[in-house]
């Protein structure tokens, strides 16, 4: 995921100023996987797009999306109003992305589940925030 707060939308566009942050529901999920005895590599580069949690064993890579920049549909995914034209352009290419990078890893023969952030919410789970 990416942090950009506090750049000029020049910077944000050539994704200079902005740097990889590892997030809470990034976290929740790694530790659970680990707590349950799954062992990972992160950000595999070898594999297209840098894939977050990658299982060599399994030959899967497990994808977290972020409801918000992945545009999920959810209640907590809303177009700001501001520049909603070039938030709409974002919001595409990072679905644009993932299908592409989903696309080569299956062609590799890879598994590639998807967890979203809202399904770490839940009755029994903690929230992300």
């Amino acid at each position: 995921m990416l942090h950009c707060q506090g750049h000029n939308p020049d910077e944000i566009e050539n994704n200079v100023a902005c740097r990889s942050e590892e997030h809470r529901a990034e976290l929740l999920l790694r530790s659970a996987l680990h707590r349950n005895g799954l062992r990972y590599r992160l950000h595999d580069r070898s594999l297209p797009g840098s894939s977050d949690n990658v299982f060599p064993r399994f030959e899967a890579v497990l994808i977290l999306h972020g409801c918000y920049w992945h545009f999920h549909g959810r209640y907590r995914c809303m177009v700001p109003r501001s520049r909603r034209d070039c938030w709409l352009k974002n919001f595409e290419s990072n679905h644009l992305r993932d299908q592409k990078k989903t696309v080569l890893l299956l062609k590799k023969g890879w598994r590639v589940p998807t967890v979203w952030e809202c399904a770490l919410r839940g009755k029994t789970a903690r929230s992300p925030y």
